[in-house]
């Protein structure tokens, strides 16, 4: 470099030959602010010919040229406003003074237009403030769309157990590692996972929910990691972002996550250790920052011994671990519980319903097998149906209060375990078909089992349907 700006004449032409052609007005002046090259776009734009320029001073050629001043002060000029004398355009200019190394003395300056028209200039801020107004407004939608409704207010109890379960997923909040949660179906793992996704740092972020269970297995890739355009037939032109590309920053939720094919646990395994995931048909890693929380109503611990899930995919996930204690296991939250599904039909429905202390009593008596969210049932067609605006013992219905009645004293025979199982789940399997009409749908998503599971267990106990059946 040296060399190059000693010898500064030499150099002229070596740059002449390659600014010559671009389309941006570039200069170069020596030391004393004679113009020593010019290329064409810089000629045109001060109307006059190369030939004209060379040789002589810069403030000739533009009378507010700035260029004495720099060489004088040596003091860059970058992305500075000047108006060109000759033309009255207005323009944005780099003025750069050239050092000779060895001595430290300026030997010349190089010179360029970075905006001819600061009405373009202008322009292009003005779309660019419009593009970060559209980008905000994307962005803040992605949150709304993806953004939790639940936080710890959510989560009442005076149970003790609930109590300390809620303080331990206070403290994994204030951390980044990954969470499982355990606990039967319907006990709120769910809001848990969202209020653990508010109180953490990621809060402002998406959380992203993927239920394994019910995404079909030659879907879930697609899902979980999304695809190019043209990746498989039916794939979008535009291609999908995959859940993790969606969750950056914020949480990934897998809702079930024992329900996740082997062949699935192994990828995500992968994305998991590195933080990089490639889409579909894709030829590219992208990095990916998201807090893992997983949810189970399974013993992962017994599918890992049964080789059913993958040891290593258990350690990653189950840094932390919640487990959510079930309602029987807490019945004294069933008349907060109660009250507050009272208060959120009040909303809906606009009626005022309370509850008396004998009718919560009876509820507190049954075991809860869909826990939440069967409690919830109850509460709201109890509300629904009760005549006054408060609903007593006499509103619960009577097959409810003969589950109540079987569950206060059960007995079992004196037989093999097996037996004894499927004595069980019979009664369950009856007890909450009779609960709800023989409504089928509604006894699957309580019992948590797929309704063809349920058609089984009926025709293998021989549990039949009355003539208010319904699917």
């Amino acid at each position: 470099m040296s060399t190059i700006l000693k010898n500064f004449e030499n150099v002229v032409d070596v740059v002449d030959r390659i600014f010559d052609v671009i389309p941006v007005p570039v200069i170069l002046v020596d030391e004393k602010g004679i113009i020593r090259m010019i290329n064409r776009a810089f000629a045109d734009l001060l109307k006059v010919s190369k030939q004209q320029a060379i040789g002589r001073p810069a403030v000739e050629v533009d009378h507010n040229s700035k260029w004495p001043v720099v060489l004088k002060s040596g003091e860059f000029d970058i992305a500075k406003k000047h108006k060109f004398a000759r033309t009255g355009e207005d323009a944005v200019v780099h003025r750069i003074p050239i050092y000779d190394y060895d001595s430290g003395e300026i030997v010349g300056g190089f010179g360029m237009v970075l905006f001819q028209n600061l009405k373009e200039l202008r322009d292009l801020a003005d779309k660019n403030k419009l593009l970060e107004k559209k980008l905000d407004h994307y962005k803040q939608r992605v949150r709304q769309i993806y953004s939790t409704k639940y936080s710890w207010d959510n989560i009442k109890t005076c149970s003790s157990k609930m109590e300390a379960c809620k303080q331990n997923a206070k403290k994994a909040a204030r951390t980044d590692l990954n969470v499982l949660i355990t606990g039967e179906s319907g006990v709120g793992k769910e809001i848990f996972a969202q209020a653990i996704h508010n109180e953490s740092h990621r809060s402002d972020h998406p959380f992203i929910k993927v239920n394994c269970a019910a995404i079909p297995e030659n879907l879930l890739e697609s899902e979980l990691f999304g695809y190019q355009g043209g990746a498989f037939t039916g794939a979008s032109k535009e291609g999908k972002p995959g859940k993790f590309e969606l969750a950056d920053k914020g949480t990934l939720f897998f809702d079930e996550i024992g329900d996740m094919p082997k062949k699935m646990q192994a990828k995500l395994l992968r994305v998991i250790q590195e933080g990089e995931v490639e889409r579909l048909g894709g030829q590219k890693e992208q990095e990916v920052d998201v807090r893992i929380i997983a949810a189970t109503n399974k013993n992962l611990e017994e599918l890992v011994a049964t080789d059913d899930f993958r040891e290593d995919l258990f350690y990653r996930i189950n840094v932390l671990t919640l487990n959510i204690p079930p309602l029987k296991d807490r019945k004294e939250d069933i008349a907060l519980l109660a009250e507050d599904f009272l208060y959120e039909t009040k909303q809906e429905m606009g009626e005022n319903k309370q509850i008396s202390q004998e009718a919560v009593e009876v509820l507190q008596k049954y075991d809860w097998p869909g826990n939440i969210r069967q409690l919830k049932n109850i509460i709201q067609r109890l509300a629904v149906n009760a005549e006054t605006t408060v609903i007593e013992k006499s509103d619960i219905p009577i097959k409810l209060l003969k589950q109540l009645q079987i569950s206060e004293s059960p007995s079992y025979p004196e037989e093999g375990l097996n037996e004894i199982v499927e004595q069980v789940e019979k009664k369950v399997i009856r007890e909450t078909l009779e609960l709800y009409d023989f409504n089928k749908s509604m006894a699957a998503s309580i019992l948590n089992i797929p309704r063809s599971t349920l058609y089984r267990k009926m025709k293998k106990y021989g549990l039949k349907e009355g003539i208010y059946g319904s699917d």
